[in-house]
């Protein structure tokens, strides 16, 4: 009986472990999300499962051009999936279709086009100390920081940033931010 016992105990801690183990590595290191939607073609599409780093910007601030996840501030387990293209302490604005940041129009190819709609970036938009411009790569099929409904990101809202995509197996890989 005490073997049982014993044996049903060491059972339940190992099960206790595995959960444990589990939770840290999800909360704190890496989380699988998956990809809705065409606002990041032809970079990221429909149904693309990744996983999120979300240890890296523990030690260091983000990048420009890092694909980022951060929650959609209206719909609860909802995440949204944009390149960053605004660093804190920058104006951006964009005009003609194309992003100016510091009144410098930004070098880039991830827009597949001109965008059509410069939205709240009409006018210039100043970042303060921990906000960040995202745009879709699809950017005349992306709600970015451009809408009302999504604006400028904070720091303490991005989860991480998209590290690896898993599924398919045909694009598996790490992810290229630049």
């Amino acid at each position: 009986m005490k073997s049982i016992i014993k044996e049903l105990l060491s059972w339940l801690l190992f099960i206790i472990i595995v959960v444990a183990a589990s939770w840290a590595v999800v909360t704190f290191v890496g989380q699988r999300t998956q990809v809705s939607g065409s606002s990041m073609e032809t970079t990221l599409s429909d149904g693309d499962q990744l996983i999120v780093d979300k240890i890296s910007y523990r030690f260091r601030d983000p990048k420009r051009y890092e694909i980022v996840v951060f929650p959609y501030k209206y719909e609860a387990n909802t995440y949204y999936i944009k390149r960053i293209i605004g660093l804190p302490g920058e104006t951006i604005q964009i005009a003609n279709g194309c992003v100016y940041i510091n009144g410098q129009r930004l070098d880039e190819d991830y827009g597949n086009e001109l965008m059509e709609n410069a939205g709240l970036a009409e006018e210039p938009v100043t970042l303060g100390a921990d906000e960040y411009f995202v745009l879709g790569d699809n950017r005349n099929n992306s709600q970015d920081s451009r809408a009302a409904n999504v604006g400028v990101i904070h720091r303490d809202e991005l989860l991480g940033r998209a590290w690896v995509r898993i599924w398919p197996f045909s694009d598996f890989g790490v992810i290229r931010h630049e």
